[in-house]
C-alpha cells in the first residue's frame, strides 16, 4: 500500500452472513437440465407468444464482484482457486473510453503485496544462516539511518519487516499534495532507494523501535537495501531467482523505472478529490511505484499462485514460515477489519465463519489488489480493483464490498469442502 488518497486499506465493519440456502453446483445443474427436458415435452407455445430464454442466475462470486462494481469501481477482476478448480469473474469495464471488458487475467500493479515477496526472500536468507532477524540495521547498512532521532543501531530486521521500527514514511515527501496536477507533473521522476530513505529521515521516528506498530513503506525500502548488502544482488534479482522462476510466475515482473503496464491490462483511474473527475493513472507514479515497498507488476493468477505456494510451505522452511506468521495487533482504523494482525510482510484477517486468512494488500493511484489464502493454501482468492475514489465514505463502501467478497469466497469454499451449503 505505497500510497492512498482518502482510501483506507480495508473495512472496519463486517457484513453478516447472508440468510437462506442454495443448492450445490451438481444439484443446480441437474435441476436446470431437468427443466430444459420437461420444457421440450410441454405443448407448443400459442401462436404469437415469444419464447423465453432461461439463464442460470449468476454465482455468488459474480454477484459479489458486481456489488464491488456497484459501489463505484470502474472495473473488477477476481480469481479463486480451490480444491474444485479455478474460477475467474469480472465486472465493469477495463477502459472508460471504449467500454471494453476487464481482461480475464491482465497485468496489474500489486503495490504493497511486493512486501510479501521481499519478506519471503529475507526469511529465506535467515533460513540459510546469512541473515538474522535480530541483526540491527546498522549491521548491514552502517550509518545509513541517522538523524532526527532515527538510529539504525536500535532497529532490528524483525522490526523492519513487521512495521514496528517507528521509522517515518517517505510517502508524504514524494506525494505531499495528491492531485491530478501533481500526478502528471511528477509521475516520470524516478527516486533511488537512498533518496527515499533520506527523505523519510527528515522526520523524527513515530515511536521507539519495538514499542508500537505503524505501517511505513520506508521499512521495506531498507529491507531491499539489506538484501543487496547480504547477497550482492538487488532485491529484484533475488525475487526473480528465488520465487518467480521456481514457481514459474511468468507474468510477474519488477519493471524498474519503466512506468508502463504490459498488455493486456485494464486502465486504472483515480479520483483525487470528492466530486472530481476520474483521472487515468495507468502510467505508474515513479516516486513511489519503483522500489521494494511496492514495485511489482503481476496478474491475479500469479498473485494467487504465490500466496498459495507460500501458505503451503513451498517457499519457506517451517521455522521461517512460523516466524512470518508471528503477529502483532494492528490498531483499528476505518481501513482495517477488527481483529487484524500483522506478521513479517504478511497480514491475518478474521473470517465470519471462524478462523481467518493470510494475505497482504496493495494500493496505489487508481488500483487496489487484495489476495487472501487459507492457512493451508488450499483456497486462495485475489481481487483487483481498477479505480479508487476521492472521498472516504465511498472508499469505505468499496472496501467493505471487497472484504465481503473475500469472506464469502473463503467461507463458501470451506462449506463446500465440508458438504455444507450457504446462501
Amino acid at each position: 500500500m505505497p500510497m492512498t488518497v482518502h482510501v483506507p486499506k480495508s473495512s472496519s465493519r463486517r457484513a453478516p452472513r447472508a440468510a437462506g440456502r442454495r443448492l450445490p453446483g451438481r444439484a443446480t445443474a441437474a435441476l436446470l437440465t431437468a427443466t430444459v427436458l420437461l420444457a421440450g415435452l410441454a405443448p407448443a407455445a400459442r401462436a404469437g407468444t415469444p419464447e423465453r430464454t432461461v439463464h442460470p442466475s449468476p454465482s455468488r462470486l459474480q454477484r459479489d464482484a458486481d456489488a464491488v462494481r456497484d459501489a463505484g469501481v470502474t472495473g473488477v477482476q477476481v480469481r479463486l482457486t480451490a480444491d474444485r478448480g479455478t474460477r475467474t469473474v469480472r465486472s465493469g469495464t477495463g477502459d472508460l473510453s471504449t467500454g471494453r471488458p476487464v481482461p480475464r487475467d491482465g497485468y496489474i500493479r500489486i503495490g504493497s503485496n511486493t512486501k510479501t515477496f521481499v519478506a519471503t526472500v529475507a526469511l529465506q536468507l535467515v533460513g540459510e544462516g546469512r541473515l538474522s532477524l535480530d541483526d540491527t540495521l546498522d549491521r548491514w547498512l552502517p550509518g545509513v539511518v541517522r538523524g532526527h532521532g532515527n538510529d539504525g543501531r536500535r532497529i532490528t530486521m524483525r522490526q523492519l519487516l513487521q512495521h514496528t521500527s517507528g521509522l517515518p514514511d517517505y510517502i508524504g515527501e514524494v506525494a505531499p499534495h495528491p492531485s491530478a496536477a501533481e500526478y502528471h507533473r511528477n509521475r516520470w521522476t524516478p527516486y533511488s532507494s537512498a533518496r527515499r530513505v533520506a527523505l523519510a529521515l527528515r522526520h523524527p521516528p513515530a515511536f521507539a523501535p519495538g514499542t508500537r506498530w505503524q505501517y511505513s513503506n520506508t521499512n521495506y525500502v531498507l529491507a531491499g537495501m539489506v538484501i543487496r548488502a547480504v547477497t550482492g544482488r538487488s532485491w529484484e534479482q533475488e525475487v526473480r531467482s528465488r520465487i518467480l522462476l521456481p514457481l514459474r510466475l511468468a507474468h510477474t515482473v519488477a519493471p524498474g523505472d519503466d512506468p508502463y503496464l504490459p498488455r493486456p491490462h485494464a486502465n486504472d483511474y483515480q479520483q483525487f478529490a470528492p466530486g472530481a473527475p476520474l483521472i487515468d493513472t495507468t502510467v505508474a507514479y515513479l516516486p513511489f511505484d519503483g522500489d521494494a515497498d511496492g514495485a511489482l507488476i503481476s496478474s491475479t493468477a500469479d498473485t494467487t499462485a504465490f500466496f498459495a505456494a507460500l501458505a503451503r510451505g513451498r517457499l519457506l522452511a517451517p521455522a521461517q514460515l512460523a516466524e512470518m506468521r508471528r503477529t502483532v495487533a494492528v490498531p483499528g482504523d476505518p481501513g482495517t477489519p477488527p481483529g487484524s494482525r500483522y506478521g513479517l510482510g504478511l497480514s491475518w484477517t478474521p473470517l465470519t465463519c471462524g478462523g481467518g486468512y493470510w494475505g497482504h494488500g496493495g494500493d496505489g493511484y487508481g488500483s487496489m489488489v487484495w489476495p487472501a489464502t487459507t492457512a493451508d493454501g488450499r483456497t486462495t482468492v485475489t481481487v483487483s480493483l481498477h479505480s479508487r475514489p476521492g472521498d472516504p465514505d465511498t472508499a469505505d463502501r468499496q472496501i467493505r464490498a471487497t472484504t465481503r467478497l473475500i469472506d464469502h469466497a473463503l467461507c463458501d469454499a470451506r462449506d463446500s469442502a465440508n458438504g455444507a451449503v450457504r446462501g
